[in-house]
């Protein structure tokens, strides 16, 4: 794209001031990819606003869901929001496809350098931090409390303001689709390319402050999840009788707690050098460029494993309950978890290998790299061992499952050849690395999410998703992924280089070729999941499993109907065993009504998280384009509303006991009816949520 601000500014000094760098320059009419973009996002906007308002939903959306400090709402919304964020970064990803399959020899293709290195950032920043963190805390933020048997989380307000400063910072890098330019610096941003030298424009100012607005979002529902397992666990869940999916969660958040606060300082120092002049990273005046890249690792390889850990979780439970029986190794799970957890803050330098290191230096990050395939290869045999002589339903969250282990394997093997370092210094700037960490974050994370979507669905919506197109998008996804990413091995072997638009060895077209093939069919197969829903949705009746236990599960999220009532549980569970719920059916009277029903306390809805991440988006906002009035009144804005929120005394709202006694017992009159579900029935329109406990093995 051409510069945002020209080069003289003949604006008068009113309007400067006023709009800063900001002028009818930024808004790109010369570009029709675009132009063509916005037109149509504008037209879908303005038809979703016209049907919301012909509907009367605002109200019901702002009281019920925008300000909700429902743990459960706000889980729903962070999955949301990552759905609508993986369609954008998709929609990058098929640009770089096509632009690769048709940028050959005197070709340039359709895309300029300067868009592509804009999309090619934004994809990977999207798909990093606005799909696969929205999935991951989406899916903490929903089953974590039920599993511990708690109403909500520690601190309910501070997870409603965690989700909107994390869709405030998705929402200032759409804005950079439409007004200005994103960074053209890789997902990283290293300096000195993101330096004020190299990159003048707004792009590199709309990373860092979309990053540090989502980054305080997702720091605080760290700590906010993290005393939430520590302290509010259901009397009797010991630490090891804690499901796995929690124990990740917590070696999840340990390391968002951990990793997070260095991302803030390494993109603070940055913008202070780009805003102030400070030289902490720039190649002269005692600045070392170095330093970015060490700080940024820092953070950057913990967080990959922030994303892959609560997938873990989800894959163990998903094998356990549909291979009806317990866990294997569910000690070792743990300690593999741990593990990985501490070991993840030693393997990040071996990014480094090309730094000039010695060789023990690399041989010692080498090994560690290696070695921290161990507890996770101990994960991938317990998952074996668990399906070993069980009774395996390979319904849709199993498939999405042995499609993950197949992939991950794949990734797991590559990633450990490139913690060789003679074997790094030859493929880390080739393709192969991108097939490498593509395998393990679309096998792992997008795998994994989709597992657990399918997974809790039912308990979500109260119905299941429509299992043959569920399968179409299953399989679309599993055949497209490898067409697309398999080649990519081979052209990182043939010494294809990555981050480039354009080639010139025709001995790359065939493979190129068949990555855009593989690039249309996972294309299908996100239609195909989109088709899904609304299928499910047309025919939820039919799919409805009001009694909340489709999948004959263990944990105690299973226990309660579907979909959840406000108060999550009629009487606080008192756990007596891991799988407590499991060991219910064993005894054979799983929905025996409690003694007695008491008043709960519920804290009351509030506006104050999403006004104040309104007022961070307009501080980020007006600090990209250096609008410092507006930038003056947001950050004032924002202790005005924290102050605003403390002096006020917010009753919180008391749920009668007689009316939880009556839903409660009608939803035990209900399981009542309901013909129990074998496993012949899970798939179809039989299943009502109970399921034939003599078929429960455990």
């Amino acid at each position: 794209m051409s510069p945002t601000t020209p080069l003289t500014d003949e604006r008068s000094p009113l309007m400067q001031t006023l709009f800063g760098r900001l002028s009818w320059d930024a808004i790109p009419f010369y570009d029709p990819i675009i132009l063509s973009t916005f037109v149509v996002t504008a037209l879908l906007g303005l038809g979703l606003v016209t049907y919301l308002t012909r509907q009367r939903a605002w109200g019901p959306l702002w009281n019920d869901w925008f300000c909700s400090i429902d743990h459960k709402k706000i889980g729903i919304m962070y999955i949301v929001l990552g759905l609508v964020m993986l369609l954008r970064g998709f929609a990058d990803a098929i640009m770089m496809r096509a632009q690769q399959a048709i940028a050959f020899g005197d070709s340039v293709g359709y895309l300029p350098p300067h868009h592509y290195d804009q999309i090619f950032t934004a994809h990977g920043v999207i798909m990093i931090f606005f799909v696969a963190m929205p999935f991951v805390t989406g899916l903490m933020n929903y089953v974590v409390p039920l599993q511990i048997g708690a109403r909500d989380v520690a601190f309910p307000f501070l997870n409603n303001f965690s989700f909107w400063m994390t869709a405030a910072g998705a929402a200032l890098v759409m804005a950079s689709l439409f007004v200005g330019e994103f960074a053209m610096t890789g997902w990283l941003a290293y300096p000195p390319l993101s330096g004020p030298a190299y990159s003048p424009g707004v792009g590199v100012d709309y990373y860092i402050w979309a990053l540090q607005i989502a980054g305080v979002g997702t720091l605080l529902s760290g700590v906010n999840l993290l005393v939430t397992i520590i302290k509010m666990r259901a009397p009797g869940m010991t630490l090891m009788k804690m499901p796995v999916f929690t124990w990740t969660a917590l070696c999840t958040n340990v390391l968002i707690v951990a990793a997070f606060p260095v991302l803030t300082a390494v993109l603070g120092l940055l913008s202070l050098d780009r805003y102030v002049g400070t030289n902490f990273f720039t190649n002269d005046f005692g600045g070392n460029a170095m330093m970015y890249v060490n700080l940024i690792w820092i953070w950057g390889h913990p967080e990959v494993y922030i994303l892959i850990l609560p997938l873990f979780g989800v894959f163990s439970e998903i094998v356990s309950t549909f291979s009806g029986k317990r866990l294997f190794g569910y000690s070792s799970m743990v300690y593999a978890t741990v593990c990985i957890t501490i070991l993840s803050y030693i393997v990040w330098l071996h990014h480094f290998f090309t730094m000039g290191s010695g060789a023990s230096v690399n041989a010692f990050f080498g090994i560690t790299t290696m070695i921290i395939s161990i507890p996770t290869g101990a994960k991938m045999f317990n998952w074996l061992f668990t399906m070993y002589r069980g009774r395996i339903r390979f319904d849709l969250p199993m498939l999405w499952t042995m499609g993950f282990m197949l992939t991950f394997v794949t990734g797991g093997m590559t990633g450990v050849l490139l913690a060789v370092p003679p074997a790094d210094f030859v493929l880390h700037n080739s393709l192969f690395l991108v097939a490498h960490f593509h395998h393990v974050i679309i096998g792992g994370v997008v795998f994994g999410t989709f597992a657990g979507i399918n997974f809790w669905f039912p308990k979500v919506a109260g119905f299941k998703l429509d299992a043959f197109w569920g399968k179409v998008s299953f399989w679309c996804w599993l055949v497209g992924f490898y067409l697309a990413f398999m080649p990519l091995y081979v052209l990182g072997l043939m010494g294809m280089p990555r981050r480039s638009p354009t080639f010139q060895n025709p001995d790359f077209m065939p493979w190129m070729y068949i990555a855009a093939f593989g690039g249309v069919l996972m294309l299908c197969a996100l239609a195909s999941l989109a088709w899904t829903f609304w299928t499910s949705y047309r025919n939820r009746d039919a799919l409805a499993v009001p009694g909340g236990d489709p999948w004959n599960g263990s944990t105690l999220e299973w226990s309660t109907p579907a979909p959840v009532p406000e108060w999550t549980f009629p009487r606080i569970p008192h756990v007596t065993a891991r799988d407590d719920w499991g060991e219910c059916k064993r005894a054979g009277d799983p929905w025996r009504a409690p003694d007695e029903y008491c008043d709960i306390e519920m804290p009351a809805n509030t506006a104050h998280g999403l006004l104040i991440a309104g007022a961070s988006f307009g501080l980020g906002f007006a600090m990209v384009w250096h609008i410092w009035w507006l930038a003056v009144l947001s950050f004032l804005a924002i202790p005005a509303i924290v102050a605003l929120r403390a002096m006020r005394v917010i009753e919180p709202r008391i749920i009668k006991a007689a009316e939880v006694e009556l839903a409660d017992r009608r939803f035990r009159q209900q399981v009542a009816s309901f013909a129990p579900a074998t496993r012949a029935d899970e798939e179809t329109v039989r299943n009502r949520g109970v399921p034939d406990l003599s078929e429960f093995a455990g």
